[in-house]
């Protein structure tokens, strides 16, 4: 008998028997022969020794000294080690979601710093303890400006994420919301395509800053537009970015979100990461996730409450702010801990030395022969090139040379594939850039 399986032969015979079903088989009929396993016969056991010297040798096939400039919405930020030290103490790493939330009071502080962050940062009045990335936290503030409009026309800017607006579209492909999406162009959003859709039917108008190309943009006057047909307006933002850009609060957004992988979490195969969505105090009770508050206990001391928790298990059916809202909190105070280590002038220096790195690296490529920088409008620390021949072959050819080289545009945007999206962070060097220039010179 399996040592993990608990049940008799004759148990689950009696099973079968009541569910009607003469063998367990008869329970995948419905899945076909070329998908089901092709076998069981599994490798004997190993011991703890060799299991990690087998893990460590697979591990060594992966190409993990590239030096990256690729962006996307994901980025190499250093990450100061005592981020690391902190987050692994007992009282942080196993801590889970506080159901009897007052009695964990080191907790629900640690998630109320990281939400006043984000509020200061964003400079909007309430903020959640976090969702799971920026894309789903983009689908939420866009779910709960339908609530708060009782609309469902959406307008999303050309230049948002495309990881995106395909997680928009997928949650909502079985729902009646009409989406317009405006023509992307390698630089800031269009007014004349975004306003010319823009009615009193319109429940939001969705854009990102810096846009997926890079392109920095001040949405004031779409937003004071979105505003006069009773719209709401939404701002996707890389955080690092607020540390010299105009705020998204200052600008009029209504709600604010974004991936906050760059605040302190590392590079990791997609996850785990940190979505932070920031709005109005006016539609907190829509707001999705948790809200932590401050208060005073019955001896007058400081202290943490769940002020909100109007979650998916406490609210059922079309009264839920949300079906898949949920965070890993742990992330959430690994950011708050990074931006309190850098506070605000280190967030300002930090912005500084990406932007300034990235326009020496635009200077740099803008001298190759063949290569051509696009120059339309400003960008923070990422920019889109056109090369001389395809973007893909080219970023192959810089991975022989230990440089993974940027995005290809052509793989999301049809008639870019010679375009490529280039990123660089306060990590890369004057040399390091120097040595892509070179390498991309060999390669071309």
């Amino acid at each position: 008998m399996n040592p993990y399986i608990a049940n008799t032969p004759l148990e689950v015979q009696e099973m079968l028997k009541v569910i009607g079903v003469k063998s367990i088989d008869d329970l995948f009929v419905d899945i076909k022969h070329s998908l089901r396993p092709k076998s069981f016969d599994l490798p004997e056991g190993l011991s703890e020794l060799e299991v990690v010297r087998r893990v460590v040798s697979m591990g060594l096939k992966n190409n993990i000294h590239l030096v990256p400039f690729v962006g996307g919405g994901f980025y190499d930020h250093f990450i100061p080690s005592a981020v690391d030290a902190l987050i692994s103490r007992g009282e942080f790493y196993t801590a889970y979601t506080p159901y009897q939330p007052e009695c964990a009071q080191g907790t629900l502080q640690s998630l109320f710093e990281f939400q006043s962050s984000i509020c200061t940062l964003t400079e909007m009045d309430v903020a959640n303890a976090s969702l799971y990335d920026g894309g789903t936290a983009l689908y939420e503030a866009m779910m709960m400006a339908i609530r708060l409009t009782d609309r469902t026309k959406i307008i999303m800017d050309g230049g948002v994420s495309p990881i995106y607006r395909k997680i928009l579209k997928t949650y909502t492909s079985h729902l009646h919301f009409e989406f317009i999406e405006t023509p992307v162009i390698h630089g800031q959003a269009s007014r004349e395509d975004i306003l010319k859709h823009l009615d009193d039917k319109t429940a939001a108008v969705i854009v990102q800053n810096p846009n997926f190309f890079g392109v920095i943009d001040d949405h004031s006057d779409i937003f004071d537009q979105v505003h006069k047909v009773g719209a709401m307006a939404l701002s996707s933002v890389y955080p690092v970015a607020l540390g010299l850009l105009k705020t998204p609060g200052a600008m009029g957004a209504d709600i604010v979100t974004g991936e906050g992988q760059s605040m302190g979490l590392p590079l990791n195969f997609g996850g785990p990461y940190l979505g932070f969505m920031a709005a109005r105090k006016k539609f907190i009770r829509k707001m999705p996730g948790r809200i932590v508050g401050e208060t005073l206990d019955g001896q007058g001391r400081r202290a943490f409450v769940n002020t909100l928790q109007a979650r998916e298990q406490h609210i059922r059916r079309e009264k839920a702010t949300s079906n898949i809202c949920t965070n890993v909190s742990l992330c959430a105070v690994q950011s708050a801990i990074y931006m309190s280590m850098l506070g605000k002038e280190g967030l300002k220096e930090l912005a500084q030395l990406n932007l300034q790195k990235a326009e020496f690296m635009r200077q740099e490529l803008g001298k190759i022969p063949g290569v051509i920088v696009k120059r339309s409008s400003p960008t923070f620390n990422e920019f889109a090139v056109v090369l001389p021949k395809d973007a893909s072959v080219v970023v192959g050819g810089m991975i022989k040379k230990g440089f993974a080289a940027g995005f290809p545009l052509g793989r999301y945007y049809p008639g870019m594939e010679k375009y490529l999206l280039v990123a660089v962070t306060e990590k890369r060097t004057k040399q390091e850039i120097l040595d892509y220039i070179k390498a991309l010179k060999d390669v071309l």
